[in-house]
């Protein structure tokens, strides 16, 4: 990205970080203006919390907040108040850093997909925190905990045969960060896999197979374990449906930290009440927050995470270290890191 040549940068942070992070982002180069004014931005709820609770500002303090968001060429994260006016009420803005890794949706929602604004997204930074819920999840399942915390609550002692966790195979759609990491996790435990990818590529660890969409049918079968870390574009939407869902083996595991919308949410609890599948395991669902009819709250066989599961407190700083290393970037001239590719969707 090339920019124009002037003495400084206004930078405007949009949501919470601790202090040491803004301290780490004003030292990156003294021709940034950097603004942070934390009384302006939602409550955060817990740290890391890029939504937190909006604020009733006063009129001197709306009218603070305009002249920032006016001034501003470069933002960390969306203005909280008013971001379908993005272009308009910020019209020096040249380049968003996201704090999520799927800004896709947001993108369209704001009508922002296909505008000269650069946008560059945390991809990677929640990869660690995703896998970790995921293989929770999966070993919950696959090691038989829910007969056991049954067997707890009834106070009956009933020896018994275990299931293990390797030998069995994963299906993994969306190889990127997130997907990889958790094939890492699952590889350690014996499990094998096989990454579903957007263009073809060759297996490399920790892939046993790497294949493109058009044939993720024809390996579902095997698919012991079916894990959805894709984001959501058009080739993604509803790509497990009911077909899919019947294609896996009887006591196959669903596993979805992508978005809720890339599985037919109807064909997976009827598999999930029927016992088609063994259990489900996720922190994204069709309609979030997810309403209080849906079966997915009562069904013993579903871990149900509130699209948190990679809420850490880490998460700040490691959004931060990719702003600053980008920051360098922009100044200098470079390509950024973690771009957000407008005509793919993210």
């Amino acid at each position: 990205m090339t920019r124009p040549a002037q003495a400084d940068v206004p930078v405007l942070i949009a949501s919470h970080l601790e202090p040491e992070l803004v301290d780490a982002i004003t030292a990156v180069d003294p021709r940034l203006r950097v603004h942070y004014e934390p009384g302006l931005l939602p409550e955060p709820r817990w740290r890391s919390d890029h939504v937190g609770n909006p604020r009733d500002l006063t009129p001197a303090q709306h009218d603070r907040w305009t002249a920032l968001l006016a001034d501003a060429e470069v933002m960390f994260d969306f203005d909280w108040r008013r971001p379908a006016q993005t272009l308009v009420q910020s019209p020096r803005l040249r380049w968003i850093q996201a704090t999520s890794a799927g800004v896709g949706t947001r993108m369209e929602d704001l009508g922002l997909r296909h505008s000269p604004l650069t946008v560059t997204t945390a991809s990677g930074v929640h990869a660690g925190p995703l896998a970790e819920f995921a293989l929770a999840g999966i070993l919950y399942f696959a090691r038989g905990l829910p007969r056991l915390i049954e067997d707890r609550v009834d106070r009956a002692w009933r020896p018994g045969a275990a299931t293990e966790l390797a030998g069995r195979h994963a299906v993994i759609v969306g190889a990127g960060r997130i997907g990889t990491r958790i094939a890492e996790l699952l590889r350690a435990f014996g499990v094998s896999s096989t990454g579903v990818v957007r263009t073809p590529r060759s297996a490399a660890p920790p892939y046993d197979d790497v294949i493109t969409g058009q044939a993720l049918r024809d390996h579902l079968p095997r698919a012991d374990i079916l894990v959805v870390a894709a984001p959501i574009t058009g080739a993604t939407r509803a790509m497990i449906g009911a077909r899919e869902i019947a294609s896996l083996p009887h006591g196959a595991l669903v596993v979805n930290v992508g978005r809720g919308t890339t599985v037919d949410e109807s064909a997976m609890i009827d598999a999930l009440r029927a016992g088609q599948l063994g259990g489900a395991v996720l922190d994204v669902t069709e309609t979030e927050p997810l309403p209080a009819e849906s079966p997915l709250w009562t069904l013993d066989n579903v871990i149900l995470s509130p699209h948190g599961a990679a809420n850490v407190p880490s998460e700040n700083a490691a959004i931060v270290e990719i702003f600053v290393d980008n920051l360098r970037r922009y100044l200098d001239g470079r390509p950024l890191r973690n771009l957000y590719d407008h005509d793919a969707g993210y």
